[in-house]
């Protein structure tokens, strides 16, 4: 009777809890059983361990072997404890030195022959492993997987990587062969700045205070709506948000790599500093935008953080999955509960929307296109509800383009992004040297302290709330935006013409 352990880390959104694996082998019927709260995928790891052993040439016991996974109340899934099983298995019965997997972690899925297959979530192990410290003696922890993983997970510091082809060569490392040592994966040397640039603000035709309200959004961090007919360029403005705003620090880098990687996604060193722009589908559903499943899985929301969340034609949205957005949008977070899990998932994402002002897309076109009947327009508005309006900090309406700004486009080319990115940069920095915040996560006080105003925009903004009949969170957020302005022009109190074109910002169809 014999027992190894061989510690590991289970797959979770930006996070990778520690797994225990514990190899018993005792006397009995031959028998191979996981225990733990495995699901089907690490249950069918047995026939591949069993395999993948044989394979090798390694002797496979004839015992009563019992694989236990903990802890035992979290669920365990995917094909990554494969390599901890196996040499759990070699451990316990001789074929390797149990000492030898001391102050190490492993994870890897194994292909019959014993070759090691990718697996998601590599770089999310090696920040849990980094963080646990978990080295033998003082020594930096080691981590070993799978060869093409190995680059991704070398992007963490504080951990030694280590990337092997199969389970023969890693045993064979373990065991102190001379002629097969695995030396650990050099860090990548990574750029300061993204690798692949963002689009370009100079490629927008026109749309000057479209171009502005996107600025202003990007240095509060405000979520923002816009409204205008096919072909305006709502989408083509949204998608050059990423390339306003401020280069990732150090730890968001690592937080939503951690994230992407946990993901079905998966993430590459060449997505490094990338802010993320995600935009799915009208048809998606609630699991799908807000996470969902059991165990839980991150949605889009959270896939977004950090970066921007795009959802064009809104009002296609069905209604109860657009209201699944109400509370990540306040907190920046979401909490999904099952009957025997919660997981708390980061969602500080930037809001960005475009709809249509009615279902054909021409109302107020001044050739007459628009055919649809006032009651079928205001029934397309009221698919979005007062709360979720409530919580979008600007909404602007987009005009068509005329044939004249579409003939001199290339005689008036439009302010590149790297001009406005300075000046987005140049507000953040006031506002997180003010307040260590953006003006969009203000709360409370904070909104009275931070966005003090004149008397005559005191009286502008009393007046504006009173004609549009401003809930206290909309009049609050037309605070939180009028600091914004005032940051980018660099001025200290809010005066009467900050609070005008942050009113400006609310003066839609929807709002009026």
């Amino acid at each position: 009777m014999s027992l190894a352990v061989v510690r590991s880390r289970a797959p979770a959104a930006g996070r990778a809890p520690e797994v225990t694996v514990e190899v018993h082998l005792a006397n009995g019927l031959p028998s191979f059983s996981i225990v733990g709260l495995p699901d089907l995928e690490v249950r069918e790891s047995r026939e591949r361990v069993r395999a993948a052993l044989q394979n090798c040439r390694f002797d496979f016991p004839v015992s009563r072997i019992t694989v236990n996974l903990a802890p035992a109340d979290l669920p365990k899934e995917s094909g990554r404890f494969d390599l901890p099983v196996a040499l759990g298995i070699l451990a316990a019965s001789g074929q390797i030195p149990a000492e030898s997997l001391v102050g190490r972690e492993f994870a890897g899925e194994l292909s019959l022959t014993g070759a090691l297959r990718p697996m998601r979530g590599a770089f999310a192990m090696a920040c849990g492993t980094a963080r646990s410290g978990a080295g033998a003696e003082g020594r930096t922890p080691e981590l070993y997987l799978p060869a093409s993983n190995a680059t991704e997970a070398a992007l963490v510091p504080g951990v030694a990587v280590f990337g092997a082809a199969d389970l023969p060569s890693l045993c064979a490392h373990l065991a102190g062969a001379a002629d097969a040592r695995l030396s650990p994966v050099d860090t990548p040397a990574l750029p300061d700045t993204p690798r692949h640039a963002a689009p370009d603000m100079a490629d927008v035709i026109g749309q000057r205070g479209a171009r502005r309200a996107l600025e202003v959004a990007a240095a509060g961090g405000h979520h923002m709506l816009m409204i205008g007919p096919p072909g305006a360029g709502k989408s083509m403005l949204a998608a050059r948000l990423p390339g306003l705003l401020p280069p990732m620090t150090d730890e968001e880098a690592l937080s939503s790599a951690a994230l992407l990687s946990s993901s079905m996604l998966g993430f590459s060193p060449h997505q490094w500093r990338q802010r993320p722009f995600r935009a799915p589908h009208h048809s998606s559903s609630a699991a799908a935008l807000v996470g969902g499943r059991n165990p839980p899985q991150p949605g889009e929301i959270t896939l977004a953080h950090l970066g921007v969340l795009f959802l064009d034609e809104l009002p296609e949205f069905d209604r109860h999955v657009l209201e699944t957005l109400r509370e990540p949008l306040e907190a920046g977070r979401i909490t999904i509960s099952r009957a025997a899990l919660q997981a708390d998932f980061p969602a500080a994402c930037q809001l960005v929307a475009a709809m249509n002002p009615c279902p054909c897309g021409w109302r107020g076109d001044p050739g007459g296109r628009c055919r649809c009947t006032p009651d079928g327009a205001a029934r397309y508005m009221r698919k979005l509800s007062g709360p979720l309006l409530d919580r979008i900090d600007i909404q602007i309406e987009i005009p068509a383009l005329s044939a004249t700004e579409l003939a001199g486009r290339a005689a008036a080319p439009g302010e590149p992004s790297a001009a406005i990115a300075a000046r987005v940069r140049a507000a953040r920095e006031r506002q997180l040297a003010r307040q260590g915040k953006t003006n969009r996560e203000l709360a409370g006080r904070e909104v009275d302290e931070v966005c003090e105003t004149d008397a005559e925009g005191e009286t502008l903004l009393r007046e504006a709330g009173e004609r549009f009949g401003w809930s206290a969170r909309a009049y609050y957020r037309v605070l939180k935006v009028a600091r914004t302005i005032a940051d980018l022009a660099g001025a200290g109190r809010l005066t009467a013409a900050h609070v005008a074109e942050a009113v400006q910002y609310r003066r839609t169809a929807l709002s009026v």
